[in-house]
């Protein structure tokens, strides 16, 4: 039995050998604990500062609640897709088991363990604090593929700890730090599913090709592996068909349904997308989902405004949203390889009904120019003009168009032919990347809408220029057509600035936990999980 003076000498121990790792280190360099280097070495000192350097984990020798409770939570950050490793977890269990052992057999934990394993255990909340907060990466090192500058931290968190501990909340002080919008929560459903699916996971996942589109009732030897994947995703119940290699209406109905989580036409074909979607194992889909967490955690506070666009490049869409509520939902046409759509932020501010395109020269110089060589009339026919840098007219007859040099522009007249259609909705930027109609709408049937240069077609822009100046009552949408059909632009200020957030997200998780996966068509999902992995 020990005396109360005991225990409090205990206590008093333990807190001055805090105190003493704090204070016997080189200045400048990071504190190190059993040589061990700790992530946030400012904060560790603030917040031990702050209480004196008296233990936050431990009373009266023994471990408290809410250091068990820490230590599940740092195991639980694997379904943040996180690595619990991250956190010196080994080190921790290693505390653990010892002062268990301890326990078991009567004897007391030494001071140097408790001080030790008390400042271990207050870095691992600081260090998934952080990465809850603004992310594990970087998202700067990926270049242009990601032109969102990374969070700023805004959260105390030795303030935020010191909370926790006093309320008995380290859970709820964590879900704090997560991106504020639901599907994020359901993302840590998913994937404990398939962490869950990795371990179990006995199926052959041999790649599936076809050579052609496969239609119900046609037969095929990949059918029994893509029933047999349909079944193991649940989508189908088991079920015995009248011929194993028949592609059947049972099967057709978990077909459409698999098309649908994949973001697909739901028309029940067998194309090479679909075929492409089921090769995705259960490690295949988990590694994805721990890819596009972190995404989500590198998203602006901006998209927690009242009012937003949101494009997700990966699956070719566009949402409106005011207020939490999406009042708008089109599919998009983005960049293709090689031309591939920017991710980044930035305001809408105007409209452009019946615009001019003014083709930049990339585009004059490897498309235009050698079209000119071919067919002298092409620019004419295409409803074009050539302009000097001042805007003059410059009859394109006139030019010599075999010349190594071209000191002009060339622009697109307003009109039903002109590659932007009618409208083009502006958000200013340094890649001159804008969302506008299209003269080419059967592009909107593909599920592969990888198509443009850079810019993102819309499929319905009267209705989006409707929603956006609906605020004023002398925007009818008969007005809009009328300005959608001019021969000379018109350019409308919108009456605020509107967030425009360009995303690429491979998957995500809807309200009902339901994972949702997309095609990584820029292949950037790679060089994300290596990051994570590092």
């Amino acid at each position: 039995m020990f005396s109360v003076s005991a225990i409090a000498q205990s206590e008093s121990e333990v807190a001055e050998l805090i105190r003493f790792r704090m204070e016997s280190d080189v200045p400048g360099d990071n504190i190190e604990i059993r040589n061990v280097p700790l992530y946030s070495s400012d904060d560790i000192l603030n917040f031990y500062n702050h209480r004196a350097f008296q233990q936050a984990w431990s009373k009266n020798g023994d471990l408290t609640e809410l250091a068990y409770e820490l230590r599940f939570e740092i195991k639980q950050s694997e379904f943040d897709g996180l690595n619990p490793q991250d956190y010196n977890l080994a080190i921790i269990e290693s505390f653990f088991v010892t002062f268990e052992e301890n326990k078991k057999n009567g004897v007391s934990n030494e001071v140097g363990d408790l001080a030790d394993l008390d400042v271990f255990l207050s870095d691992a909340f600081f260090h998934l604090a952080d990465n809850l907060e603004i992310g594990k990466v970087d998202p700067s090192k990926f270049g242009e593929d990601w032109e969102i500058a990374r969070k700023q931290r805004v959260t105390d968190s030795p303030s935020l700890l010191e909370e926790a501990l006093t309320n008995a909340s380290i859970r709820q002080s964590l879900e704090s730090l997560y991106p504020k919008f639901s599907i994020y929560k359901k993302g840590r459903e998913v994937i404990r599913e398939l962490s869950q699916k990795v371990e179990e996971d006995t199926l052959s996942w041999k790649k599936i090709k076809i050579d052609k589109s496969i239609h119900v009732g046609e037969s095929n030897s990949i059918i029994p592996s893509l029933r047999e994947r349909l079944i193991y995703w649940k989508i189908l119940d088991d079920y015995e068909p009248k011929n194993d290699k028949t592609y059947d209406s049972v099967m057709m109905a978990g077909i459409k349904d698999f098309q649908g989580t994949h973001g697909m036409v739901t028309d029940g074909i067998i194309g090479s997308m679909t075929a492409k979607a089921f090769n995705n194992s259960p490690k295949d889909k988990l590694e994805k989902a721990i890819v596009n967490m972190e995404r989500l955690r590198w998203l602006p506070d901006t998209v927690k405004n009242a009012e937003f666009i949101l494009v997700n490049i990966a699956n070719f869409q566009l949402d409106y949203i005011r207020n939490l509520d999406t009042l708008l939902t089109a599919k998009v046409i983005v960049g293709k390889k090689y031309h591939e759509s920017p991710i980044f932020m930035a305001d809408m501010s105007y409209i452009v009904f019946s615009p001019y395109w003014n083709i930049p020269y990339s585009i004059t110089k490897s498309e235009i120019i050698p079209s000119v060589r071919k067919n002298p009339n092409y620019i004419s026919e295409k409803n074009m003009e050539v302009i000097t840098p001042s805007g003059k007219v410059v009859d394109s007859k006139t030019i010599d168009w075999s010349a190594k040099s071209f000191p002009y522009l060339v622009r697109q007249k307003p009109g039903p032919s002109n590659s932007l259609g009618l409208v083009k909705f502006m958000f200013p930027n340094k890649h001159n990347v804008y969302i506008h109609d299209t003269n080419a709408r059967s592009l909107f049937a593909y599920d592969d809408r990888a198509r443009s240069h850079g810019c993102i077609r819309i499929e319905h822009p009267e209705k989006f220029a409707e929603i956006l100046l609906e605020n004023d009552p002398n925007w009818t949408s008969e007005k809009i057509q009328e300005s959608m059909g001019k021969t000379e632009e018109q350019v409308v200020k919108l009456d605020r600035n509107i967030p425009v957030v360009l995303v690429y997200l491979t998957f995500w998780a809807d309200s009902n936990g339901e994972g949702h996966f997309r095609d990584d068509i820029y292949d950037r999902d790679a060089e994300v999980l290596a990051a994570l992995k590092n």
